[in-house]
């Protein structure tokens, strides 16, 4: 049996640092699907593969079903997208439950990165068979409290995502109008920038805002350090890598106590909110980083490690191939 790899997951999210991590770490041989595309468009799911065998296997990092795939294993990092709001959220709901569900029973079963998702993954299955495997989530050994660290003449929080609902940036800006002695680094894709000042701008605090965007692991962990906190007030999440990175350095989260997957890695090591949309709450956890600046604990040696997971991913996939 031959293993192929859809080798398409590249970009700086979550999905490609998972597979730009855990591809070079798997133990099977394998090949490259060659495939153009996204691999995120529901019609790619129905595209022909040709030069297949009838008992190749394939494994993708994300949750890009291909239904012509003799099998097919796949990594569903969450499930946000069934949580999205209407009419956009029918086009996913007809995805997932069409060929991305349909893949995942035929091959028997689904990889993830976390408890939170591997629990919401059984709910939505809907078939005991499936096993849910949770291969975990790894972080860079550039994220550790000792290093370089940014400096700036006023404390400082960072917000590490982008500007979609579920991420809820805009909690963090209007809370920054009421939080007067706190800055805001942002760390966003390219082309969101004009979208985050403009609304930093609106609400007056584009003067104590900083946005960036294509950090490397080494400038984002200096970043990190010198920070008061970090803030990641998703409201919903498969893993959150932001949050552990940061307190990987040693670094303070104030998330939402709602947002599961979050608060499964922070635990105590940071403020835990009791609401994702009162600014005022949001300005006082803000206000409490700056005032007292503290570190924290960061996770045991191996609780997150880019080496485990690429060995549990290739323990299934070599299971597969047997």
């Amino acid at each position: 049996m031959t293993l192929f790899i859809d080798d398409r997951y590249r970009g700086a999210h979550g999905i490609g640092r998972y597979a730009r991590e855990v591809l070079p770490r798997l133990r099977p041989e394998w090949h490259p699907l060659g495939l153009d595309g996204s691999p995120h468009s529901p019609l790619d799911a129905f595209r022909p593969l040709r030069g297949l065998d009838s008992d190749a296997l394939v494994y993708s990092p994300g949750y890009g079903a291909l239904v012509r795939a003799p099998r097919q294993i796949v990594t569903i990092h969450d499930l946000i997208q069934l949580r999205s709001s209407w009419p956009g959220r029918a086009k996913f709901v007809a995805y997932y439950g069409g060929p991305v569900r349909r893949t995942v029973r035929r091959a028997g079963l689904v990889l993830t990165v976390s408890e939170t998702s591997a629990r919401d993954i059984r709910e939505w299955v809907r078939d005991e068979a499936v096993r849910v495997v949770n291969a975990g989530n790894g972080c860079s050994a550039a994220f550790r409290p000792d290093g370089p660290r940014a400096h700036a003449a006023d404390p400082y929080v960072v917000f590490v995502g982008n500007v979609r609902p579920h991420k809820n940036l805009d909690v963090v800006l209007r809370a920054l109008a009421l939080a007067s002695g706190v800055r805001l680094t942002a760390v966003v894709p390219h082309n969101e920038i004009a979208a985050v000042v403009a609304r930093a701008t609106a609400l007056g605090v584009a003067d104590r805002l900083t946005v960036l965007h294509g950090m490397d692991d080494e400038h984002l962990a200096a970043l990190y350090r010198g920070a008061a906190a970090t803030v990641m007030p998703s409201t919903l999440e498969g893993f959150g890598l932001p949050a552990l990175e940061s307190i990987a350095c040693g670094v303070p989260v104030a998330f939402w106590r709602g947002c599961d997957a979050v608060a499964e890695i922070v635990g105590d090591r940071g403020w835990a909110l009791g609401t994702w949309r009162d600014a005022e709450e949001w300005a006082g956890a803000l206000t409490a980083a700056a005032d007292s600046p503290r570190r924290v604990e960061p996770p045991s040696p191996g609780a997150y490690d880019w080496d485990r997971t690429g060995g549990i991913v290739s323990d299934v996939l070599e299971q597969a191939l047997a």
